[in-house]
């Protein structure tokens, strides 16, 4: 697994798009080949992929939702890393 840094700025891969869908309230991402539903986990992490650094997007989630930042930060990163695996996010 790749590791990734708290400066690194994850973002949609080109031609993604997070989107809710109105009739379920589901995140979904869409993208050429497909789409793929999100859990709210997920969406809510992705909805923070604009390029602001994974540090920030951590203390965000934390802050938010009043959990143990060590096991956020790695269930962020992992989460990342599947994305980007399936070429759904870049780093940049």
């Amino acid at each position: 697994m790749r590791t990734l840094t708290d400066d690194v700025r994850p973002r949609l891969g080109h031609g993604v798009r997070l989107q809710i869908e109105r009739a379920t309230g589901q995140g979904v991402l869409l993208y050429p080949e497909g789409i793929v539903e999100l859990n709210e986990t997920a969406r809510e992490i992705l909805a923070r992929c604009d390029g602001r650094p994974l540090g920030q997007i951590v203390i965000e989630l934390t802050e938010e939702y009043d959990v143990d930042p060590g096991q956020l930060a790695t269930d962020v990163r992992e989460t990342l890393v599947d994305f980007h695996h399936r070429n759904l996010i870049e780093f940049v």
